[in-house]
């Protein structure tokens, strides 16, 4: 079956605890930059642009009461939220991820699983973005 060229990826959609900082994060953390600030329902919407993508992060809005983050688990040779669901946004690095993931340690980002390489050969790490976002940065 061919591929729906009406199609493309638009966004993905963040609840976060402090929309400001979040998006602030991105900023500082990923090189991120900020295309919107406006707000939507009641909450605050920062459209964040980063790797080609936007990155939608949003307030709790009024009758809202979203549960906690549940945690990220390093298995060894694969890592996940053991749960259904999307599990993390991941993004290909065009270089040196290794050298590019100490300079993201001197920005003081959190590893869940630090870069290694994986059984198909494949160079990888998890990052923790804020409310509990996974980012997988891969070099192919």
């Amino acid at each position: 079956m061919a591929q729906n060229p009406a199609l493309t990826f638009d966004h993905v959609h963040v609840i976060a605890t402090d929309p400001h900082a979040t998006a602030k994060w991105y900023v500082e953390k990923l090189d991120a930059e900020i295309v919107a600030d406006t707000m939507v329902r009641g909450a605050p919407q920062i459209a964040v642009s980063l790797g080609g993508m936007t990155v939608l992060v949003r307030g709790q809005r009024a009758g809202e009461a979203p549960a906690a983050p549940d945690s990220f688990n390093d298995y060894g040779d694969f890592s996940s939220h053991n749960r259904w669901g999307a599990d993390h946004i991941g993004y290909n690095y065009k270089g040196d991820l290794a050298a590019y993931c100490e300079e993201l340690a001197a920005r003081g980002v959190t590893f869940s699983v630090p870069v290694k390489v994986n059984p198909t050969g494949l160079t990888l790490c998890f990052i923790e973005a804020p409310d509990g976002v996974c980012i997988e940065l891969v070099q192919r």
